[in-house]
């Protein structure tokens, strides 16, 4: 079995991950994670992350688990995932011709010798403006339920970005850095 696990479900998670190299298993926690529209979207991300490698990491007591949770946020207002088509497209209005930051709270847990790192990444994205039409289209290519704002950079940007600033795998849903950073702190990588 690997050292590590990913205590997460997302497929994304899964590949970006992957392409550090680590042997890595996936095992989602089975946690109900914190998501009030109105909470500091940094410490919310912070504390999901921590929820889901603490949980994990009290199961697999010898492995390094690393938790992740990722939120949007544009003003005061936190955009997790959207609960359904329509939440979806009144995200993508809200986010239309305006710059909103994303944020990666990280998680890293060994519970046999008590390790413990907490880490994140922040990066900013611009949307183009959106008309009815381009949000029509771009709900019609992506599946949004399940992604923080109810968007994927990585899918169909063409249609909704205008530019984004800092780490690209943090807005798809995990920060490489900061992920090896935090691994290698743990002993993972070098």
């Amino acid at each position: 079995m690997p050292n590590l696990i990913l205590a997460s479900a997302s497929p994304r998670r899964k590949e970006l991950l992957a392409q550090l190299g680590v042997p890595f298993q996936v095992l989602p926690a089975e946690v109900t994670e914190y998501e009030a529209h109105d909470a500091d979207p940094r410490e919310m991300v912070r504390h999901n992350a921590a929820l889901k490698a603490d949980w994990i990491a009290a199961r697999h007591p010898d492995a390094v688990v690393l938790g992740a949770g990722t939120t949007v946020f544009v003003g005061t207002t936190v955009l997790n995932k959207p609960r359904d088509a329509v939440d979806a497209w009144a995200m993508l209005r809200m986010l239309g011709g305006r710059t909103h930051t994303v944020f990666t709270g990280l998680a890293v847990r060994r519970a046999s010798d008590g390790l413990k790192f907490d880490g994140g990444a922040t990066s900013e994205v611009t949307f183009k403006p959106l008309t009815d039409v381009i949000i029509e289209e771009y709900l019609r290519h992506v599946h949004t339920l399940d992604k923080a704002g109810g968007y994927g950079i990585q899918e169909r940007p063409d249609l909704i970005i205008a530019g984004y600033t800092g780490s690209l795998s943090n807005i798809v849903g995990l920060p490489l850095d900061e992920t090896k950073q935090i691994l290698t702190l743990a002993g993972l990588t070098r």
